[in-house]
């Protein structure tokens, strides 16, 4: 599962973690995320978000 930080704030999502306060379950890909989810940090959307390699 890839993992994605955040270019502004370096939030990092991981997908076996998900981000459950915002109603993203464990084992989500990124690329599953909804259109709408944005960074729980900072608010910034998807966009910004490149993987970690």
């Amino acid at each position: 599962m890839q993992k994605y930080v955040c270019e502004v704030c370096g939030y990092i999502y991981d997908p076996k973690i998900g981000d459950p306060n915002n109603g993203i379950k464990p084992g989500v890909e990124f690329s599953d995320l909804p259109d709408y989810w944005v960074c729980p940090i900072c608010l910034f959307n998807k966009d910004n978000f490149s993987p970690i390699k």
